[in-house]
């Protein structure tokens, strides 16, 4: 892995470091004998980007495109995660696979903090991590056939004996994610978008993972392709067993496809819940917001209309307390605009948690 360029972040930015054990209070009741049932979990992760200004650069300010996230996923679940664009969805996925270096906190895969591992050390896990990038033209190499691209992973992980067993391997992947044996041998741009995407299931699918970051992998396609994207991606979990990061701003895909999700606002987690709950009862605000912004003809979720008004904040200069209390119409003057409120369960074990210090109630009032 390349080493980074950045310039260490002031320490004046940088909190103690993360003591919150990982677990999910449930570990015996789901999981394979001896695992854990969490299968990757991040504890209290951040990302701070430098930015220089005034005169010759002097003065450092940062960007907290991640601040304190801790979220689980277990295995064979998919969860959701939504918000608006630039809050930090993208980076926090990275951050899972470790494509990007967190400022501070860890990265639990399998019960073992991965982020003091070293390249060499971090190699074989590459097998069970994986994803799905957003745009199906430019992440796949135009000079290099379905053969290369599919196969490739195949060869650095050494995974076939022969070349034969390698394309006996291709044509059984490109068959799972819907394609003929002989496009081995075409080239991407012979290809529509929606079949693009399936390539790069197929390539992430190579190594056999456990757990695959789908960054938008939809947003890119025509509408009529996007469903049967979405299937697929289902039907392999079925399959396959393997989680999913699902990161997404349509919440009605993220409902369909979801088991829990993760609302996300300006660096942090804001709401988090069970996909029916959280659509059923969503507590924060700022969820309430985002859900009464997607067309629905569910009386239900009329009675959830919550205008919002202004843009988000700067990443650079965020509000203090909750980052959301300048757009908030529940914000409460002395609290809401000076303390941050923690992420915590509405009612114990219901595994809704809201980051919020007026909530809605179950009822929406």
């Amino acid at each position: 892995m390349a080493k980074t360029s950045e310039k260490p972040v002031p320490m004046s930015t940088r909190p103690p470091p993360p003591l919150a054990p990982v677990g999910d209070g449930n570990e015996s009741a789901l999981s394979p004998p001896g695992r854990p049932r969490t299968l990757l979990a991040t504890d209290k992760v951040s990302k701070f980007y430098p930015v220089k200004s005034g005169l010759f650069g002097r003065s450092q300010q940062v960007v907290r495109a991640v601040d304190g996230v801790s979220v689980r996923v277990r295995r064979g679940e998919t969860l959701g995660l939504v918000g608006e664009s630039g809050c930090g969805k993208s980076t926090l996925g990275r951050i899972m696979l470790r494509l990007v270096e967190p400022t501070y906190g860890r990265v639990i895969f399998d019960g073992r903090d991965i982020l003091p591992l070293s390249h060499a050390e971090m190699r074989p896990l590459r097998r069970k991590m994986q994803i799905i990038f957003q745009d199906p033209y430019s992440s796949l190499n135009p000079r290099m056939t379905v053969r290369d691209i599919v196969g490739e992973a195949i060869r650095i992980h050494k995974l076939a004996a022969t070349k034969s067993d390698e394309d006996a391997r291709i044509a059984l992947l490109l068959q799972k994610v819907g394609m003929r044996p002989e496009a081995m041998d075409r080239y991407p741009h012979e290809f529509s978008g929606g079949q693009r995407q399936r390539i790069g299931i197929a390539r992430a699918l190579a190594v056999e993972p456990e757990f695959i970051v789908c960054d938008e992998p939809i947003s890119a396609l025509d509408v009529s392709i996007q469903a049967q994207i979405v299937n697929l991606l289902m039907d392999l979990q079925d399959d396959l067993g393997v989680a999913y990061l699902f990161i997404s701003h349509d919440l009605k895909i993220v409902e369909h496809v979801s088991h829990r999700v993760a609302v996300m606002y300006l660096g942090k987690i804001v709401e988090q819940a069970p996909a029916d709950a959280l659509y059923r009862e969503a507590r924060h605000p700022y969820t309430r917001a985002l859900l009464s912004s997607a067309p629905s003809l569910d009386p239900a979720r009329r009675k959830l209309r919550v205008l919002l008004e202004g843009d988000a904040p700067s990443p650079i200069d965020p509000p203090a307390g909750c980052a959301f209390h300048p757009r908030c119409t529940r914000a409460i003057k002395g609290t809401c605009d000076k303390e941050v409120p923690a992420l915590a369960e509405t009612t114990p074990g219901s595994g809704h948690r809201v980051a919020c210090w007026s909530p809605y109630d179950a009822e929406g009032k």
